[in-house]
């Protein structure tokens, strides 16, 4: 994402609905899926008319630190989900949204672009519940462009640490995500339970829903948070519901007996 400049948008057809306090405060049939530049993750632009609520000037911004990270070696650096909305990229107003006595400060934004004109974009972070038709989105804006595949593989696949074997398996799962490392999901049978320690760490992805994390002790040492699985999928994570995915960038993966380059990534 960092390689492209321009503030991008697609049109939806889907009607899209933002929901706080219990109250619809947008509903549109006419949204935009925006890109801001460098940003990872896309957001949802809705017309002004579609709005309900009255728009302000936005309030001072809370002190806010970008997360840049590097797509790849040596690559532009790109904005993640863990960039506040209030980091912009691209010229425009800030406004805050209100709605009776309630205020959602600093949570619309009106670039200044004339194909965008009539449009907000809005912090996914600030609604309660996002809605595309009448199933709820989770975690960010879905992005029309991203494709998640799995499929089954027979090669033999192992990851160890520092020479300790921690996943062995014949009954993988490859997961291929649009401008991600390939992920492995294993057979919880296949994958050394007794070094895995429950993290309290969770995370949602938007495509493939919660997902809760394991550390390993290796040794005498504590890995935090090197593993995770998928026990309450979305339609995209059914296939690899209750399997185990380490990060590749932080163990060492071989298949069939040759090694995988580890991957550089936000998660390197």
């Amino acid at each position: 994402m960092g390689a492209l400049p321009e503030l991008r948008f697609e049109p939806s057809p889907k009607r899209v609905r933002a929901v706080a306090g219990g109250e619809t405060w947008a509903d549109t049939n006419a949204a935009m899926v925006v890109w801001e530049p460098g940003r990872i993750v896309p957001g949802y632009a809705v017309p002004e008319s579609d709005l309900d609520a009255a728009l302000l000037p936005a309030g001072p911004a809370p002190a806010a630190t970008a997360h840049p990270v590097r797509v790849d070696a040596g690559g532009p650096t790109a904005l993640d989900p863990r960039s506040p909305f209030s980091v912009r990229t691209t010229p425009g107003e800030s406004l805050s949204l209100r709605r009776g006595s309630r205020v959602l400060d600093g949570a619309g934004f009106r670039p200044d672009d004339p194909d965008l004109a009539g449009y907000v974009v809005l912090d996914f972070g600030a609604f309660d519940q996002w809605f595309e038709e009448d199933d709820q989105v989770f975690g960010h804006t879905r992005d029309p462009f991203k494709r998640i595949d799995v499929r089954s593989t027979s090669r033999r696949v192992t990851v160890a640490v520092d020479g300790v074997v921690l996943a062995d398996s014949t009954r993988a799962r490859l997961l291929f995500e649009t401008h991600l490392p390939t992920r492995t999901y294993f057979p919880r049978e296949d994958v050394r339970q007794d070094a895995l320690v429950p993290s309290d760490t969770t995370s949602t992805c938007a495509y493939k829903g919660p997902a809760r994390y394991w550390s390993a002790h290796v040794d005498d040492q504590l890995l935090r948070n090197l593993a995770w699985s998928i026990e309450q999928p979305l339609s995209d994570g059914v296939e690899v519901t209750d399997r185990i995915a380490f990060f590749d960038e932080r163990v060492d993966v071989t298949v069939d007996g040759k090694p995988r380059p580890r991957p550089v990534s936000p998660w390197s």
